[in-house]
């Protein structure tokens, strides 16, 4: 059975929701599925990984940083991703027979609103990595809630990345 981490950052619940969403299409493809958040991530991977998927909010145009970490976790009451994915990805070897792919939680999906899941392609190819897929998931304003359908969206890509995890 193929083997899928979703590594995730989250503040006010939409991202961590998209996850748990694209788990649930994996798993319904038959691959087993993991979601954890990012401060729970392991500083290597195993290395019969089929599938690593990395989920963030967008901030700024991209991924979050230090700065907009800490004034979400203000506004959310929390104390949850004291780091990030970019941090995590600086410092984590991603064994290369593992697949990458890559979704954020955006307000619009025009390119004047960025991509974290974008920034997270290209710190992979920095790294000499593709990602398999990239996807962006729509919330109504920044602390959500998620759009109509985004979670059935959610849960149709990771059935679709089940197969490519398969077919891997």
């Amino acid at each position: 059975m193929a083997t899928a981490l979703i590594i995730v950052e989250s503040y006010y619940g939409n991202t961590r929701a998209i996850a748990e969403a694209v788990a649930a299409g994996l798993i319904e493809g038959g691959v087993d599925a993991q979601v954890i958040g990012v401060d729970q991530a392991p500083s290597a991977l195993p290395a019969d990984l089929d599938l690593l998927v990395l989920g963030a909010p967008t901030h700024n145009r991209g991924l979050p940083t230090a700065a907009t970490r800490a004034k979400a976790r203000e506004q959310a009451g929390t104390s949850e991703s004291s780091r990030g994915i970019g941090e995590w990805l600086e410092t984590t070897a991603i064994p290369a027979s593992t697949a990458v792919a890559a979704f954020d939680t955006v307000v619009s999906r025009g390119w004047l609103s960025g991509s974290a899941a974008k920034a997270i392609a290209k710190a992979l190819r920095r790294q000499g990595r593709e990602t398999s897929s990239v996807r962006s998931f729509v919330v109504k304003a920044s602390r959500g809630p998620l759009a109509g359908g985004e979670e059935t969206g959610a849960r149709t890509w990771g059935r679709e990345l089940a197969v490519s995890a398969s077919d891997g």
